[in-house]
C-alpha cells in the first residue's frame, strides 16, 4: 500500500433613507457571493475612463456603458472597501441635456444635478453592496434616490488601485419615474479618485434627458454596521434568483412549440424598451437593457418603475392577503369604517373596500374612460406630499351612480383602499403596523424579492408616511417575474404555506366565472377585479383559440405591462412611450403546455460535468486540493492515465474535489456518474478514513447524497446518484476525503459525468 507524500500549503450613504435593516449577528462569516472570484489576468485593453482620466480628466458628455461595466479578463480586487463614499459638489457640477421635457422640468438649474450622495458600502469579494438598499429619501426637493450593488475588480493599466462600478437610479420625488445611471470610480486602502457618473436611460413618458459629470470623491473608510450579515444577505439575494436565459433561447428549449421571439417586442419603440421578459418553466427568459449610449451593465439590477402595477401588486395582493388573514368577508368592510375622513363625506357611504379596488365607488366626475385620471382632482392628488393634502383630493369626486355600478379609473381610489386596509390592520394588531409593512414580510420576503422592491413611495416623503398604494414600487426583471410565478405557478403559497386567500385569488385571475370583477368603459372592454386588469381572448384573436380564456394583466403608465397567462407563462415589458403591445405575448405564449407541475419540454442529452475523466491533465473546471488530479500508477485511473486521488497520505488531512454545474429547468432528469475505487491500508473493523459526496445549490444548503470509508475497500465500482431535484438550478457536487493519523486509505474517482436528457 502507498503513502502519498504528504503536501503543506501556507495560506498566508450617509442618506437617511428606507433602507432595509439586516437582522443577523455582525460576527457571522460572510458567505461569498456565487460566482466568486473573478478569475482574469487584468490585462484589459481599455480607451474610455482610464485611470488618467479619473485621476484628472473632465467629464464632456456621456460615453459608452461599457466603459463602466465588468471588462471579460477583470482580476479579482487587491483592496477591500468598507467605509462611505461622498461625492463632493454635486449641486453645481455635471452635465444636461433635456431630450423630452414638455412640461419644462428641466429649466431648474437646481434639478439638473445629482443629489447629495453619500453611499455607505461593503465588498464581498468582487461585490460592492451598498449598507441601504431601495428608495432612498434624500431630502432633496427633486430627487430621490437608490443605489444598487456593483463590482469591484483589477486592471493592470490600474496599477496598485482597484476600479469600481455602481448602478444608481434617481426617483423623482413625490412620483415614480425613474431615471436609471452608472458611476465608476478608483480605490485603494484609503483614497479614491474622481467619480464619473451618466445617466442615459429612463422608464419615465414625460421627462426624459442625459446627464453626465466628473466629481471629486471623499473616501471615509471604516466599519460598517453589520458589514458581514450584508454580505452574506446579498450572497443570499444572488442564489435566489430565478435561472436567466436570453429571450433567443425561448426558441431553442422549445423546438416543437414554434415560438417567434420577435412577438415579445413587437408593437414597442425599441427606444423606448427599458426590458422585457417571459417566464415560464422556472426560467426568466430576459430581453436586453438598452440604453442611449448601449446595453446597461447592471441590466438585472436595471430599477424599474411599479406604476399601477403597484395597485395589482401591492393593494390587491394586500387585499388577498388580508382574506386570508380575517376571511374573505373583507371585501365588504366599509371604507367610511376604517378611514375617518371618508366618514365625513356623504359621497363615501356604502363604498367598500372591494369597490374601491375595482374602481367602482360611485363617486366621479366625468363617465368618460380616464378622463378623471388626467383632471384637475387627481392633478391635485398626484401633486400633494403631505397625508391631508392628498387624502382631502382623494375623497374630492362626487356621488354619481350607487357603489359598484359603474367603473371609472381613479389612482386616488387605490390610495384610500390602502388607508383604509392600513387602519383595519392597526385595529387587530397594534398602531405600529404598517399595510406595506405586512406585504412586504408576508409576501414579498417569502417570494424573495430584491430588497430593491420592499420599499415603497409615501406620503410626506417620509419612510414613515401613508404608502401611496396605487403606484411607487420598484422592480427588478427578477422580482417581476417571481411576483407572476406567485400568482400564476403557486396559487398565492410560497415554502408551504397559502399566504393570500385561494378564493380571493380565484377571483382576481378570473378562475370564478362567478366573480369576474367590473367592466371598464372605453374601446376596448376589459374586466378589472381587485386591482387586475383581465382581457378575453377568443377566435377574433386568433383562429387557433377555440375555448375563449380569460389573461388577466397589470398596467403601468406610459407602457408598462404584466400578463397572467392561463398555462402558468407570463410575459413583462416596461417602457415609456404609451405602447401597450403584448397580444402577441399571449398568442406565443399559449402555444406552451399548461405548467401544472415542473414543464417538461425537450431537453438535449448532454453531459454537464467538465472534465470528467481528467485526462486534461489539470483539475479546471474542478477547483481541488493541491496534487489531488494525478497520473501515477499507483493509484491507476479507470481509463486513460488522469485520475483524482483524494487523500492517501497515512496522516490527519482533508482534501476536497468540486464542479459547479447549471442543471436546465427543462430537464426532468439529471444523474451524477463516476467511478471510485477505495485502496486502504487500515485492518481494524472501524470507519478510520472517510469520503463524503454533497450537492449545493447556489445560495442553497448542502445535501449529503453518500459516504464511504476504508471499511469500503474495492476496486471501481460506478456510482449514480439522482440530480433531477436541482433542476433548474447551478449545485456544486463537491467531494470531500479525510483521513486521520495513521495507515493511509486513498478514494481514487474516474470517469465522472452529469447526464441530462
Amino acid at each position: 500500500m502507498h503513502h502519498r507524500i504528504a503536501q503543506i500549503t501556507v495560506a498566508a450613504l450617509t442618506i437617511a433613507g428606507a433602507g432595509l435593516g439586516i437582522a443577523a449577528p455582525a460576527t457571522a462569516a460572510a458567505v461569498p457571493v456565487p460566482g466568486d472570484p473573478l478569475t482574469g489576468s487584468g490585462a484589459v485593453s481599455r480607451q474610455l475612463l482610464t485611470a488618467a482620466q479619473l485621476n484628472g480628466g473632465t467629464s464632456t458628455g456621456t460615453v459608452s456603458n461599457d466603459a463602466f461595466a465588468l471588462p471579460a479578463n477583470a482580476k479579482a480586487p487587491s483592496n477591500q472597501f468598507e467605509g462611505t463614499l461622498t461625492l463632493n459638489g454635486v449641486g453645481t457640477s455635471g452635465g444636461f441635456s433635456s431630450l423630452k421635457d414638455p412640461y419644462g422640468y428641466g429649466t431648474d438649474t437646481a434639478l439638473r444635478h445629482l443629489p447629495p450622495m453619500g453611499i455607505k458600502l461593503v465588498q464581498n469579494g468582487s461585490h460592492l453592496i451598498p449598507a441601504a438598499r431601495g428608495l432612498l429619501f434624500t431630502g432633496s426637493p427633486y430627487w430621490n434616490l437608490a443605489v444598487g450593488p456593483g463590482r469591484a475588480w483589477n486592471e493592470t493599466a490600474d496599477g496598485s488601485k482597484t476600479r469600481a462600478s455602481l448602478p444608481f437610479a434617481l426617483v423623482e420625488r413625490n412620483a415614480n419615474c425613474v431615471h436609471n445611471g452608472v458611476l465608476t470610480f478608483l480605490f485603494d486602502a484609503g483614497s479614491t479618485s474622481n467619480v464619473r457618473y451618466q445617466v442615459t436611460s429612463e422608464t419615465c413618458e414625460y421627462f426624459q434627458f442625459d446627464m453626465w459629470g466628473q466629481l471629486g470623491s471623499t473616501y471615509a473608510p471604516g466599519p460598517v454596521a453589520n458589514a458581514e450579515a450584508l454580505k452574506t444577505a446579498f450572497s443570499t439575494e444572488v442564489g435566489n434568483r430565478l435561472p436567466t436565459r436570453p429571450i433567443s433561447a425561448l426558441a431553442t428549449d422549445y423546438p416543437g412549440a414554434g415560438i417567434d421571439v420577435a412577438a415579445f417586442s413587437n408593437g414597442i419603440s425599441p427606444a423606448a424598451m427599458s426590458t422585457f421578459g417571459f417566464f415560464y418553466g422556472e426560467v426568466n427568459y430576459v430581453g436586453g437593457c438598452t440604453t442611449r449610449q448601449g446595453a446597461y451593465p447592471y441590466c438585472g439590477q436595471l430599477l424599474l418603475p411599479s406604476y399601477s402595477t403597484a395597485k395589482s401588486a401591492f393593494a390587491g395582493m394586500a387585499l388577498m392577503r388580508m382574506g386570508q388573514k380575517f376571511g374573505a368577508g373583507v371585501y365588504g368592510e366599509a371604507i367610511s369604517a376604517s378611514v375617518p375622513e371618508a366618514a365625513a363625506k356623504s359621497a363615501w357611504n356604502g363604498v367598500t373596500w372591494q369597490n374601491t379596488l375595482n374602481m367602482a365607488t360611485g363617486n366621479y366626475d366625468s363617465p368618460d374612460y380616464e378622463v378623471d385620471e388626467g383632471g384637475s382632482t387627481m392633478a391635485a392628488f398626484f401633486a400633494a406630499e403631505p397625508y391631508a393634502q392628498k387624502m382631502s383630493s382623494a375623497l374630492g369626486f362626487p356621488r354619481k351612480a350607487a357603489p359598484g355600478s359603474s367603473w371609472n379609473y381613479h389612482s386616488s381610489d387605490t390610495f384610500v383602499a390602502t388607508k383604509a386596509m392600513n387602519n383595519y390592520l392597526q385595529s387587530w394588531e397594534g398602531t405600529s403596523r404598517d399595510i406595506f409593512t405586512m406585504v412586504r414580510d408576508d409576501v414579498f420576503a417569502p417570494i424573495k424579492l430584491s430588497p430593491d422592491a420592499q420599499t415603497t413611495l409615501r406620503t410626506d416623503n417620509s419612510p414613515t408616511g401613508t404608502p401611496l398604494g396605487g403606484y411607487g414600487l420598484f422592480w427588478t426583471q427578477d422580482d417581476i417575474a417571481k411576483v407572476s410565478k406567485f400568482l400564476t405557478v403557486d396559487n398565492g403559497a410560497a415554502n408551504g404555506q397559502q399566504i393570500l386567500s385561494p378564493a380571493m385569488l380565484d377571483d382576481t385571475m378570473q378562475r370564478n366565472p362567478a366573480n369576474r370583477g367590473v367592466t371598464t368603459t372605453g374601446t376596448t372592454a376589459f374586466r378589472y377585479n381587485n386591482g387586475f386588469w383581465a382581457k378575453q381572448f377568443t377566435s377574433a384573436d386568433s383562429p387557433a383559440i377555440t375555448t375563449p380564456f380569460h389573461v388577466p394583466f397589470m398596467s403601468g403608465f406610459g407602457g408598462i405591462s404584466v400578463a397572467l397567462m392561463p398555462n402558468g407563462a407570463s410575459y413583462y415589458a416596461f417602457s415609456d412611450n404609451n405602447e401597450f403591445a403584448w397580444t402577441g405575448s399571449v398568442l406565443q405564449a399559449m402555444k406552451l403546455a399548461p405548467m401544472t407541475t415542473a414543464p417538461n419540454p425537450t431537453c438535449p442529452a448532454a453531459n454537464l460535468l467538465g472534465n470528467g475523466g481528467f485526462e486534461t491533465g489539470t483539475a479546471a473546471p474542478w477547483a481541488a486540493s493541491p496534487g489531488v488530479v494525478d497520473n501515477r500508477t499507483l493509484q491507476p485511473a479507470r481509463t486513460g492515465s488522469w485520475k483524482a486521488w483524494l487523500n492517501g497520505f497515512g496522516s490527519a488531512n482533508t482534501e476536497t474535489l468540486s464542479q459547479t454545474v447549471a442543471i436546465p429547468a427543462s430537464c426532468a432528469s439529471a444523474k451524477l456518474t463516476f467511478s471510485l475505487r477505495i485502496d486502504s491500508a487500515e485492518t481494524l473493523p472501524n470507519a478510520y478514513d472517510g469520503l463524503k459526496l454533497s450537492v449545493t445549490p447556489t445560495g442553497g444548503t448542502a445535501t449529503q447524497l453518500g459516504s464511504w470509508s476504508n471499511l469500503d475497500e474495492s476496486g471501481y465500482v460506478q456510482r449514480t446518484f439522482d440530480l433531477s431535484a436541482w433542476a433548474g438550478q447551478s449545485v456544486s457536487i463537491q467531494f470531500t476525503g479525510m483521513e486521520d493519523y495513521s495507515k493511509q486509505t486513498s478514494f481514487v474517482i474516474d470517469d465522472a459525468s452529469v447526464d441530462v436528457g
